[in-house]
C-alpha cells in the first residue's frame, strides 16, 4: 500500500467578531473578551436578538483591501479576501504561485446579504442587475480567488455548518491522493436576514449571550467570519522552504440523516466522525488534550454532542470548550474559524474558556472555565455538525 502524505498547514488567516487576523483573535481568546452584541450592520428589524458580527462595514472592507467604489461585491466575499490575503502572506504564496494551488470554499448564504437588499430593484427596474450574479455560492469564492490570482482549481462546498470542516477535508484528501501539492481550504459566511429569520422560525436563537453546555442554555446567537488554512504536501514544504504551523493529522466525517435540522439525541453522527477523525490520525482517545465542540448552545445540539463525546472518550474526556459563545456561531465559516483557533491554542499552549457557562447539564460535560497555561498540547479534535446530521472531526497536531 502506497504510504499517505501527510497535510502540512504553512499559513492561515481569520476575522470574525473578535478579531481581524491571529494577533487579535488570539488576544481575545487570552483576555477571555466576547465579540457578541447588538445588531450594527445588518439591516433588519429584528435588533432584538444578539449576534457576533465582524466589526467592519463593508466599507471598512472594501477600502481596507483597495477596492473601487461601486464594485459589486458581497460581505461574504470581503471577509473572505482579508483571511485570504492573511493565510496566503504566511504561507508566503504570491499571484505565480496560485496558478500551481486549488482553492476550495465552505459557504451556505454566498452573496445573499446584498439580494436581500437589493431585490426591490431586481424588481421594478435595472439599476442593479450586476449583483443578481454575485447571489450564489460559487460566485463568491470566485470574487475571493480573483482578489489574488488565478488558481488552478476552484470548487465551493456547501452542506451548512459543516462546508468549511468539509472544504478542509477535500483539500485534505486532494494532498493525500497527490492531485494538488498546494490547497487553500476554508470557509466564509455573512450574517443575512435569511439566516436571522430561519434560525428564529426553529426557534433556537438565544435572546440573550449564549451559554454552550449550560443547563439554562436557550439557543445560539449567530455570527459571521471567514478563515482559511493553506494546506501543504510535505514536499511541497521543503521544495519552498516553509515550516508549518500545525499537522492536519486526521478528518472523519459521517450524516446520521436524524432529521433536517435536529441531531440524533444519541449523538451517532457526531460519535462516528470522532472515531473516523482518530482512527485516520492513529489515535486513541487519552491522545486528544483538547475539544473545540461544535457547542452552539441549543437545547438539542448540546446533549447530542454531550452524549457523543462521553461515550467516545469515557474517563479520559480532555478538556472541552465551545469558542462560538466568543465568535457567535459562524454556521458555514465555522470550521475553519475554529480550526484557526485550534492552532493559535496549540502554538501558545492554552486551552479556550467556554464563556458565560455557569449550570451544569444533566449527563452533560463541564466544560473548561479557566484560563490557565496548560502542559503542551499535541493534538486537538475540531468538531463541525450540519444540517441533515452532516457531521466532520479534524485533528490538529503541534510540529515542534
Amino acid at each position: 500500500m502506497a504510504q499517505v502524505r501527510s497535510v502540512l498547514i504553512t499559513g492561515c488567516g481569520i476575522i470574525c467578531a473578535i478579531g481581524n487576523g491571529k494577533d487579535e483573535v488570539l488576544s481575545s481568546l487570552m483576555s477571555n473578551r466576547t465579540g457578541i452584541g447588538p445588531l450594527k450592520y445588518l439591516r433588519t428589524t429584528h435588533t432584538e436578538f444578539p449576534v457576533g458580527e465582524v466589526k467592519m462595514s463593508d466599507n471598512d472592507m472594501e477600502q481596507a483591501m483597495g477596492i473601487e467604489p461601486g464594485t459589486p461585491v458581497t460581505r461574504t466575499a470581503l471577509m473572505g479576501m482579508i483571511a485570504m490575503h492573511e493565510a496566503l502572506g504566511e504561507a508566503g504564496l504570491g499571484r505565480e504561485d496560485l496558478k500551481k494551488c486549488s482553492f476550495v470554499n465552505g459557504t451556505t448564504v454566498g452573496g445573499m446579504d446584498k439580494s436581500e437588499q437589493f431585490y426591490t430593484d431586481f424588481i421594478d427596474n435595472d439599476t442593479r442587475n450586476e449583483y443578481i450574479k454575485t447571489h450564489d455560492c460559487g460566485s463568491c469564492s470566485e470574487m475571493i480567488a480573483d482578489r489574488f490570482g488565478r488558481f488552478r482549481y476552484i470548487t465551493t462546498i456547501s452542506t451548512a455548518c459543516s462546508s468549511a470542516a468539509n472544504a478542509v477535508e477535500l483539500g485534505a484528501d486532494m494532498i493525500r491522493s497527490g492531485e494538488a501539492d498546494i490547497v487553500v481550504a476554508g470557509g466564509s459566511e455573512c450574517i443575512t436576514k435569511f439566516h436571522l429569520n430561519g434560525f428564529n422560525s426553529l426557534m433556537i436563537l438565544d435572546r440573550g449571550q449564549c451559554r454552550p453546555f449550560d443547563a439554562e442554555r436557550a439557543g445560539l446567537n449567530l455570527g459571521e467570519g471567514a478563515a482559511y488554512l493553506v494546506l501543504e504536501s510535505a514536499e511541497s514544504a521543503a521544495r519552498r522552504g516553509v515550516k508549518p504551523v500545525a499537522l492536519l493529522s486526521g478528518y472523519g466525517n459521517a450524516c446520521d440523516a436524524f432529521h433536517q435540522t435536529a441531531s440524533s439525541p444519541d449523538g451517532e453522527g457526531a460519535y462516528l466522525a470522532m472515531s473516523k477523525a482518530l482512527a485516520d490520525a492513529g489515535l486513541k482517545p487519552e491522545d486528544i488534550d483538547y475539544i473545540n465542540a461544535h457547542g452552539t448552545g441549543t437545547p438539542n445540539n448540546d446533549v447530542s454532542e454531550s452524549q457523543a463525546m462521553k461515550r467516545l472518550f469515557g474517563n479520559a474526556m480532555p478538556p472541552v470548550s465551545s469558542t462560538k459563545s466568543l465568535t457567535g456561531h459562524t454556521t458555514s465559516a465555522s470550521g475553519s474559524v475554529e480550526a484557526v483557533i485550534c492552532i493559535l491554542a496549540l502554538r501558545h499552549g492554552f486551552v479556550p474558556v467556554n464563556y458565560a457557562w455557569a449550570n451544569p447539564m444533566d449527563n452533560g460535560i463541564v466544560p473548561n472555565m479557566e484560563l490557565k497555561p496548560q502542559h503542551k498540547l499535541h493534538h486537538i479534535l475540531c468538531n463541525s455538525f450540519g444540517f441533515g446530521g452532516n457531521d466532520s472531526s479534524v485533528i490538529l497536531t503541534a510540529t515542534d
